[in-house]
C-alpha cells in the first residue's frame, strides 16, 4: 500500500512539474526612461525589456517594459515611481521575476537631498514584489552611468552614493545585483544624449541582464536535476 501511495505521488508531482513548466515566466522591468525606451524610435521591439524577451525566448518567457521616463525610486522625489499606475500593473502582473532599474533621477540634487530615505524606499519596493503569491526572485540592477550633466542628473552621485545604497540593499536582503553601471561603461558611446541608450546600447543591457538570468536558471536546473535524481533513486529503491 505504502508504495502505492509513494508511486501516485510521485506521477502526481511529475504530472504538475510538467504542467508548470509549459507555462511562461513572466518578468517585470521596472525602471524609468531607459527601461522604457526614450528615445528609441521603435520601443516596442529596441528598449531593452524587448531585446531580452527576445534572448531569453519568447517560448520560454513573457518580459513586460513598466518604465516610466523621469520617475525616481525615491517617495519624496520629484516624481515618484511607487505612485505610478505602472508600478501597481507591475504588481498586478504576478511576475515571476523583477528587474529594478531606478536611481538615475534620483541624483538630481533637489532629489538627492532626500537621500538619508533612499534605502528604506528601495526596501519598500523590493518587499512590495515579495509579498506577492508569485513570490518573485528580485533583481535590483546598478545604473547606467550618464555621462552628461543632463536635466540635473549627476553620475558621480550616482557613482558614488546612489549605487553604493542599492548594493547594501541588495546585499542585506540577499539579493543578486546587477551590475549595468560597469558593463556599460565601455559603451558610453552607445547613448545619443549621453544620458538613454540607444537600440544597441538597449541590446548591452539587455544582454547583461540575460547573462545573469540564465546562470540562475542553469543552477535553478542543476537543483531540480539532482531533485529528479535523488526520485529515481527512491523509485528503483521501491522497485517501481
Amino acid at each position: 500500500m505504502r508504495k502505492t501511495i509513494f508511486l501516485l505521488s510521485a506521477l502526481l508531482y511529475i504530472g504538475i512539474a510538467g504542467a508548470q513548466e509549459t507555462e511562461k515566466i513572466k518578468i517585470a522591468c521596472v525602471g524609468n526612461s531607459i527601461t522604457y525606451g526614450a528615445g528609441i524610435k521603435d520601443r516596442d521591439n529596441d528598449s531593452y525589456p524587448a531585446v531580452l524577451n527576445r534572448l531569453l525566448g519568447r517560448d520560454k518567457y513573457d518580459v513586460r517594459n513598466y518604465g516610466v521616463s523621469a520617475r525616481t525610486l525615491l517617495n519624496k522625489g520629484d516624481r515618484p515611481y511607487m505612485k505610478e499606475q505602472a508600478y501597481r500593473d507591475a504588481l498586478a502582473f504576478n511576475p515571476d521575476i523583477v528587474t529594478i532599474k531606478l536611481g538615475t533621477n534620483d541624483s538630481k540634487p533637489y532629489n538627492w537631498k532626500h537621500h538619508a530615505e533612499f534605502k528604506n524606499d528601495l526596501r519598500t519596493l523590493i518587499r512590495s514584489f515579495q509579498a506577492l503569491d508569485s513570490h518573485p526572485q528580485i533583481f535590483p540592477c546598478c545604473p547606467i552611468p550618464g555621462t552628461r550633466w543632463s536635466w540635473g542628473i549627476n553620475d558621480s552621485t550616482t557613482l558614488h552614493h546612489v549605487i553604493p545604497y542599492i548594493e547594501e540593499v541588495a546585499t542585506e536582503m540577499n539579493l543578486p545585483l546587477i551590475d549595468l553601471y560597469t558593463a556599460f561603461t565601455p559603451y558610453v558611446h552607445l547613448m545619443p544624449d549621453q544620458i538613454h541608450p540607444n537600440p544597441d546600447g538597449a541590446a548591452i543591457i539587455a544582454h547583461e541582464i540575460a547573462t545573469v538570468l540564465n546562470e540562475k536558471d542553469k543552477r535553478a536546473m542543476k537543483r531540480r536535476q539532482k531533485a529528479a535524481h535523488k526520485m529515481a533513486r527512491k523509485a528503483r529503491k521501491f522497485k517501481l
